[in-house]
């Protein structure tokens, strides 16, 4: 029962982290499918408001770390784990209940359907927008991090909190 409400928030809290990053849709053009980012790199408009594939890699690394944090504290103070082992799995199950709603919910239910992610100049594209294996290899992506920052989260569970 603890699973499912802590699963429930998580989700609530991660659509409201995408939302907030959703209002400017170019600050996410690396989260379209390859087609999509190539146009709009090419479109005047969006020209100097696209990201750096730098500044990509420094925020998503910087959003890894702060999960990290945040997780291990979850896990420690809120779930009571204290082994590694016990760390590590519940955190890639939580893990795993928002990347499986993000995939389905978030991605192709509402951003493959939502003319609020077209981009000007793009509007051609549709069938792109709707290429639900982009974001079904991203599940699996998502899932491979998992492994990486559970772990982490776990060995901070056991030697440091």
């Amino acid at each position: 029962m603890i699973i499912a409400a802590e699963g429930i928030i998580l989700c609530l809290v991660f659509t409201v982290m995408v939302y907030i990053m959703s209002r400017e849709p170019v600050k996410t053009l690396y989260n379209y499918p390859p087609k999509i980012q190539e146009r709009v790199k090419t479109l005047d408009e969006y020209k100097d408001k696209i990201p750096t594939q730098k500044n990509k890699i420094t925020a998503k690394a910087a959003a890894s770390l702060l999960i990290v944090i945040v997780l291990s504290v979850v896990l420690r103070y809120v779930n009571g784990c204290s082994a590694f082992a016990e760390s590590f799995g519940y955190g890639f199950l939580l893990w795993t209940i928002v990347n499986l709603y993000d995939v389905v919910v978030l991605d192709i239910i509402w951003f493959c359907h939502d003319p609020y992610f077209v981009f000007k100049g793009t509007e051609d594209m549709i069938e792109d927008y709707h290429n639900y294996l982009f974001h079904i290899k991203g599940f699996f992506i998502g899932e491979a991090l998992a492994l990486i920052v559970c772990a982490a989260a776990g060995l901070i569970v056991q030697f440091v909190l």
